[in-house]
């Protein structure tokens, strides 16, 4: 009975954890930075050597909250018809570390002399691992509770397209497609999967307006389907001032708002930072989200790049 207990007690907190982010996969406010990391299409799509990385705390002063880093680099080759990139994600909730490891490859085509369209594949492996001894408030004789579950490899691949112009852009993808049981734990008498990795499919968008010389509009959008959780909608409104500073807001539907700050320090290098104000019951119990991005492009030929980048 005992254990019974416990079991019920450590998979109400991982599923509830689980189900708060839309299933197991990171969620970010600053996604229009981050675009590699859902859709492999994007890879070589600024025509430059890109590095990016950012990092989200999730509900600060919430103990176990989920925390996320992500690094991403993507260039296109020398035939300029192919893109390609790679992206390392290392995810956190509570006992549970999960690190992505993903390369990724697009194959892209010139459908106006301003505008292309890529297909993208990714593949990789996501190495899993749940230390259910770190768990506070488990009986410390119970063998159940003396071992690290988990710490296996998982391969997967996924897809994705991505449209893009000098001004917009529009993107679908399923960036795991593979679907595994991540933790399972028998008890001696039952095996029970707490938590089975689900399919997530996204489309992003975004368009550039120049409402004066001095200052353009940025509004782009992230939807993000999940199997037995709620559509996910994330709308952004960013302005870019001088061609250098941005300053926008965000909506998360029923979850938060965010405010979004970034700066391009130079034609090359940017960095931002956003807050989100939760709007969920667990507004009490924190203090926010953080996250803040880094990125900078390598531009070996100016002359075929563009300047200053809105995507």
């Amino acid at each position: 009975m005992r254990a019974s207990r416990n079991l019920a007690v450590i998979f109400s907190l991982l599923i509830a954890g689980a189900i708060a982010r839309a299933q197991q996969d990171p969620m970010y406010t600053m996604y229009m930075w981050n675009t590699l990391s859902v859709n492999p299409g994007y890879a070589g799509s600024s025509d430059l050597l890109t590095i990016t990385g950012l990092a989200r705390q999730q509900w600060a002063g919430l103990d176990g909250a989920p925390s996320t880093q992500t690094l991403t680099l993507h260039s296109p080759l020398r035939n300029n018809s192919l893109g390609v990139g790679l992206s390392v994600v290392h995810d956190e909730v509570g006992p549970i570390n999960n690190t992505l490891l993903f390369a990724d490859f697009a194959y892209r085509i010139r459908v106006t002399q301003n505008a292309r369209l890529a297909f993208g594949l990714k593949a990789g492996v996501d190495l899993f691992h749940a230390d259910l001894a770190s768990v506070p408030g488990t009986d410390a004789n119970d063998p159940l509770f003396q071992q690290n579950i988990g710490s296996n490899a998982k391969p997967n691949f996924g897809f994705g397209v991505y449209y893009w112009s000098h001004k917009g852009y529009l993107g679908i993808s399923a960036p795991k497609l593979m679907q595994h049981d991540l933790l399972g734990v028998d008890d001696g008498t039952v095996t029970v999967n707490a938590i089975t990795q689900k399919r997530h499919y996204f489309v992003t968008g975004g368009y550039v307006f120049t409402l004066s010389p001095a200052v353009k509009f940025r509004p782009s959008f992230l939807v993000k389907a999940v199997d037995g959780a709620p559509l996910g909608i994330d709308l952004t409104a960013n302005f870019l001032l001088a061609e250098r500073l941005w300053i926008g807001a965000a909506y998360r539907n029923e979850d938060s708002m965010a405010g979004i700050l970034a700066y391009n320090i130079t034609q090359q290098f940017r960095a931002g930072y956003s807050y989100d104000f939760t709007l969920s019951p667990l507004k009490t119990q924190q203090s926010g989200s953080h996250e803040l991005m880094l990125q900078y492009d390598f531009r070996f030929n100016k002359e075929k790049t563009l300047s200053p980048r809105y995507f």
